[in-house]
């Protein structure tokens, strides 16, 4: 039984990975609206919750390397490298946070955005060490603005989203 969930876990986290590769393809002739939208996110933080932290976190860490390597966007440096960690925080943290928590609807709400909010501090520590390897500044105010100012349409989206998939996926079964 356990190598039969371990083989489906695989199977979704591949399907993630490719939907976390495929949807910015939506959005990727304005970067500005990808920014703002972070179609990258969705997949992985809905993989923490079905497939697990362990899964979740490496899609996360792969996707923005691999649409780098292979579609040149993001630019690998600084960009994917900090999305690589603040996306592998998002599936860790749904994921862990989802088997703690209580099965029940609403644990999804305070799961997600715990995950949203680690992820984003996650990412403000990364740019940090980027910007520190490159010399450049990187202040509170820029912090706030590309975490939650910028990311608001997302944040929302997400909010709005992610939970009713979750809860239509646990309905089906898939999640148990």
């Amino acid at each position: 039984m356990k190598a039969k969930k371990h083989l489906l876990s695989v199977a979704l986290s591949g399907m993630f990975l490719a939907l976390a590769y495929v949807l910015p393809f939506f959005t990727g002739q304005i970067p500005e609206i990808g920014s703002m939208l972070c179609p990258m996110h969705i997949p992985v933080l809905i993989c923490g919750f079905v497939c697990g932290w362990q899964y979740a976190a490496l899609v996360g860490a792969i996707a923005p390397i691999l649409r780098s390597v292979i579609a040149g966007m993001p630019p690998m440096y600084p960009i994917a490298l900090e999305m690589m960690f603040e996306l592998a925080a998002y599936g860790l943290f749904s994921g862990l946070l989802y088997k703690i928590f209580p099965k029940k609807n609403a644990y999804i709400y305070p799961a997600l955005i715990i995950s949203m909010l680690a992820g984003r501090c996650v990412w403000g520590v990364a740019r940090l060490i980027m910007s520190g390897v490159s010399g450049t500044e990187f202040t509170f105010a820029m912090f706030m603005a590309g975490a939650f100012t910028n990311a608001l349409p997302a944040i929302i989206i997400h909010i709005l989203l992610i939970p009713p998939v979750v809860m239509a996926l646990n309905k089906s079964g898939l999640t148990k």
